[in-house]
C-alpha cells in the first residue's frame, strides 16, 4: 500500500474514541481503525524502513492490569524505530494530529549514570547541548520526565544541571491539524525530522556504549 497521508476519518475516529472508549464502540468502528489509522501508519513506516529500519507499530489495546484508568483502548497510534535500549525514533497519530520525536524514554540505573556522566563531562556535555540547541532552533521542543531535585553526585550549580535532571530526554515536533498530514508530503516531514534527530541519538548511543542491558527488563 502506498502512503497517501492520514485521512480526516482517522482524527474523527480518535475524537469519538475519547468520548466513548468502550468495546461496543471499538467493535462497531474497527474497520475505520484498520483502514484509516493502522493501514496508513503501516504504509508510512514501510516507506521509511529502507533508511531507518523496521518500525514497531504499537497495539491499540491498553495494558490496564496495574492502571487506575481501565479504559481498554489507546487514543493514539504510535510507531517506534529502536536504535538502542529504550531509545529511538517515534511518530504518532492522535486527536491532536501528527507528532514526531526521538530520544530515550527509559534508562536503568547504570545507563542513566552513563548518560549523566556524559552530560556532565566538559567535552561531551557541550556537544549534547549544541545538538539540542540545533533541534530547538529547527522547531523541536525538548522534554521528558525530570527530577525536581539535584541528582545524587552532582552539585546544584553545575553548568548543565537542567540536563542532568532529565530521567528521559525527548525531542518532539507537532504538526497538529496542518493540512499536510492528510497528504503524502507528511512522509517527507517525518523523514527530515528523523534525520535531524540522528545526532542526538548517536550521542545517546555513544554515552551508553558498553553498559550492559538489564536482562530482567522486557
Amino acid at each position: 500500500m502506498e502512503f497517501t497521508g492520514f485521512p480526516v476519518a482517522a482524527l474523527d475516529f480518535y475524537d469519538d474514541l475519547e468520548v466513548d472508549n468502550s468495546k461496543s464502540f471499538w467493535e462497531a468502528h474497527r474497520h475505520v481503525y484498520e483502514e484509516s489509522v493502522k493501514a496508513p501508519m503501516v504504509a508510512l513506516c514501510a516507506a521509511l524502513a529502507p533508511e531507518f529500519g523496521e518500525a514497531k507499530i504499537f497495539r491499540p489495546y491498553r495494558d490496564v492490569r496495574f492502571a487506575k484508568d481501565k479504559t481498554p483502548y489507546k487514543t493514539h497510534q504510535g510507531a517506534f524505530v529502536g536504535v538502542g535500549p529504550s531509545m529511538g525514533l517515534y511518530v504518532e497519530l492522535s486527536p491532536r494530529g501528527v507528532r514526531v520525536g526521538g530520544g530515550f524514554y527509559h534508562a536503568e540505573t547504570p545507563r542513566m549514570a552513563a548518560i549523566r556522566d556524559a552530560m556532565a563531562h566538559d567535552r561531551t556535555g557541550p556537544t549534547l547541548r549544541r545538538h539540542l540547541t540545533v533541534l530547538e532552533k529547527a522547531g523541536f521542543e525538548i522534554g521528558g520526565e525530570r527530577l525536581k531535585t539535584t541528582p545524587r553526585g552532582y552539585v546544584a550549580d553545575h553548568p548543565r544541571i537542567e540536563l542532568l535532571r532529565h530521567k528521559q530526554l525527548i525531542a518532539n515536533r507537532s504538526y497538529g491539524f496542518e493540512k499536510v498530514i492528510h497528504t503524502p508530503a507528511v512522509q517527507t516531514l517525518v523523514r527530515d525530522d528523523w534525520r535531524a534527530l540522528r545526532p542526538l541519538l548517536a550521542w545517546l548511543q555513544r554515552a551508553v556504549a558498553g553498559v550492559p542491558e538489564d536482562p530482567t527488563r522486557q
